[in-house]
């Protein structure tokens, strides 16, 4: 059996429920409203549901480029330097326990809210601590024989941290990176509540729901899943080309390595 198939038919035995539910219980749109309201209003919004996607995901696409560049560069020099790792893993830790309700107003009144510059420095730092904690983590699981090899080769420590490090921890930055692109859309979207440009998802669901447009509000919301679900996907297919085969690219160093 397909690995896709049990999820897309319980999708769409939720949709039919759902929509059962609310056709029969007569729920009001504010409530709940159905999945046939909902695609009807995808359907009539639909050129201003894909700009709007196309804003929040370039939000999110740079914030996830800049955090994860910034992640793994990070974890590979705290990896060497013991002090950076003692200053960076703490910072990396507050970090992650800011609230992005707490960043994204300040960071708007730092600079310019009118501008998508505070709504990227907040998804940088969303991405940078799945990352930064992944990519360490991965770093230094290298088995002790693989480096004692490196080293009678006569290897610097650029061509350990080349040859032998980034490819064993490549399963493990990609397992931050799949928590990390999900978590760049969701940041992108809910720095949109706290004022700035009127362009993206987040704006867009506030708009329609302060209107009582709530089948609206949803098919904003379905866009979002789209692009949260695009992200993921497209992390997966990196991986898929980049971290198949870890293994064989380390030996195939090793033979070239003097």
């Amino acid at each position: 059996m397909k690995v896709w198939l049990p999820p897309v038919v319980f999708g769409v035995l939720m949709v039919v429920v759902w929509q059962l539910v609310t056709d029969v219980g007569g729920l009001p749109s504010f409530l709940l409203p159905s999945p046939s309201a909902i695609a009807e209003q995808f359907h009539a919004n639909l050129g201003n549901i894909t700009t709007a996607s196309i804003a929040i995901g370039k939000n999110a696409l740079i914030g996830l480029i800049v955090g994860s560049i910034l992640g793994l560069v990070s974890a590979a020099v705290a990896v060497r330097l013991r002090v950076v790792d003692e200053l960076l893993s703490p910072i990396a830790a507050a970090a992650a326990a800011i609230p992005i309700v707490a960043l994204a107003p300040v960071f708007n009144s730092m600079f310019s809210a009118t501008t998508d510059f505070p709504r990227r420095l907040v998804v940088t730092i969303v991405v940078f601590f799945p990352v930064f904690v992944s990519a360490a983590k991965g770093l230094r699981q290298v088995a002790p024989v693989h480096l004692d090899f490196m080293r009678s080769c006569a290897a610097s420590n650029w061509e350990i941290t080349r040859h032998v490090r980034f490819p064993m921890a490549l399963p493990l930055v990609f397992t931050g990176l799949r928590v990390a692109a999900p978590n760049a859309v969701i940041a992108a979207i809910i720095t949109e509540y706290f004022g700035g440009l009127q362009n993206g998802l987040g704006s867009r669901i506030t708009s329609a729901a302060s209107n009582t447009a709530y089948p609206r509000a949803w098919a904003y919301v379905v866009g979002a899943i789209v692009v949260g679900l695009l992200f993921f996907l497209l992390v997966l297919l990196l991986e898929r080309l980049v971290a198949r085969r870890p293994a064989r690219a380390v030996r195939a160093d090793y033979r070239r390595t003097p």
